[in-house]
């Protein structure tokens, strides 16, 4: 029999397995059961709560509430700070068995659903997060399994006695390992914090208001970055001063061999600072002719009416001369030229060709179109149309063959002949040139 443990008494060692197992034989566990139900309940509602409060039913990538109730963060978090206050609560007048296990499943359960739903935010199609994912489920059940058995403090233990000495510092795997989680920790957190401030800042932004909070985002996400990883080289132990001598060759290479790439960064900042180009703008680039779908720290994505991409180095665009045909005014101006014959009615057909323009849709009625007769050709009259459209986002080249077909069937229903290129060939008499011809 197992000598009873008095209420207040230290429980027993998790290690020691039969006094463990034996240990939930009692019925006491079943107070203990009655107490994780009622943290399940209190958790449950509190996340309900919260989650009706903030309005976040709607928002399917949150982290700390995901698609439901109990997916998210906070419902597992929850449920382990509760699970600390009652095992506590309990320890005090009867001994604990079933909080021993519940209390690392929980802290396994908290950082699989960090780890998990903070990559799956900040590299949402990345091919890698899940491979990532599940290492992180693995190694967090690796070490409940070895948290509740009663071996963590054994192999820590043995861990920290494999060490090798490198300049002035001793280190051990233990520490490599601990410092490489914490590292770990602290990035996911900078991730978490960028891609909430990313969210909440481009949540209904458009246009130049768009263009300046991606800058800020991009800022803040690097901001973070950096000082996550100034914090996870501290917690490896490695010295930060001798990142002097790594921060004078990184700066040497950026003025020789990386200038191309810093040049491209910090251009990429100028023009989200100053917002001569935004997303959403329709540019010309090198007769590159597209819409702007993205800018990027180091690169734009203009996309074309036909469905193709380029990728533009931000360099390019502060050096060289870019057309941005949205900037000041949307409205985009298109002429086509028609050609008829001398003895057709200047007016008529200029009033055709009004007529023609003002049936389309998209043609704008103020400005409105106008016609000129441009040139005398070689084959007959040259008239020019020209008119405005505000909407070149949905093709130029259509409208104009709209507008053609028009101008052609007036002109047939109005018997306006289109003339042919014609020549006129002049033979000279044979006797005046002084050949003889046979007849």
């Amino acid at each position: 029999m197992t000598p009873a443990t008095k209420p207040g008494d230290t429980p027993p060692p998790i290690d020691d397995f039969a006094l463990w197992f034996d240990s939930f034989l009692r019925p006491t566990v079943l107070i203990e059961l009655a107490a994780l139900a009622a943290c399940v309940l209190i958790a449950w509602g509190l996340v309900a709560l919260l989650r009706r409060a903030l309005g976040m039913n709607e928002d399917r990538r949150s982290v700390l509430f995901g698609r439901n109730l109990v997916d998210g963060l906070l419902f597992p978090l929850l449920l382990l700070l509760l699970g600390y206050v009652a095992r506590a609560l309990l320890a005090t007048f009867l001994p604990v068995a079933a909080f021993k296990v519940v209390i690392p499943v929980l802290m396994a359960l908290v950082v699989i659903r960090f780890g998990v739903k903070v990559l799956q935010l900040a590299f949402a199609q990345a091919p890698w997060v899940r491979a990532l994912e599940r290492s992180i489920s693995w190694l967090a059940w690796i070490a409940m399994v070895l948290w509740v058995s009663g071996l963590l403090p054994v192999v820590l233990a043995e861990l920290d006695q494999i060490t090798w000495k490198i300049g002035g510092s001793q280190l051990s795997v233990r520490t490599m390992i601990e410092g490489a989680l914490t590292a770990i920790v602290v990035l996911i957190l900078a991730l978490w914090i960028s891609a909430a401030i990313e969210t909440r800042l481009l949540r209904a932004a458009v246009g130049g208001d768009l263009s300046l909070r991606k800058a800020v985002s991009n800022a803040t996400r690097a901001l973070l970055m950096f000082v996550g990883l100034i914090i996870a080289l501290s917690a490896v132990g490695i010295d930060l001063t001798a990142l002097s001598v790594l921060g004078g060759a990184i700066g040497v290479g950026i003025g020789f061999g990386l200038q191309k790439l810093a040049s491209n960064y910090v251009s990429g900042f100028v023009i989200l600072a100053e917002r001569s180009m935004r997303i959403g703008d329709i540019v010309r680039v090198d007769n590159f002719e597209g819409r702007i779908t993205d800018i990027n720290a180091r690169y734009t994505v203009i996309r074309s009416l036909t469905g193709r991409e380029s990728i533009v180095p931000n360099e390019i665009l502060m050096i060289n001369r870019v057309e941005n045909l949205s900037l000041a005014d949307p409205k985009v101006w298109q002429s086509t030229v028609v050609l008829v014959a001398y003895d057709s009615n200047v007016e008529q057909v200029s009033d055709l060709l009004l007529q023609a323009a003002l049936v389309q849709d998209r043609v704008l009625k103020d400005p409105g179109p106008s016609v000129a007769l441009s040139a005398f050709g070689a084959d007959g009259l040259e008239f020019t149309l020209g008119y405005w459209m505000a909407d070149p986002e949905n093709g130029q080249l259509n409208l104009r063959s709209l507008v053609n077909c028009a101008i052609l069937q007036s002109l047939r229903a109005n018997n306006i002949q289109i003339p042919y290129p014609q020549r006129v060939l002049h033979i000279q008499n044979a006797s005046a040139t002084g050949l003889d011809m046979e007849r």
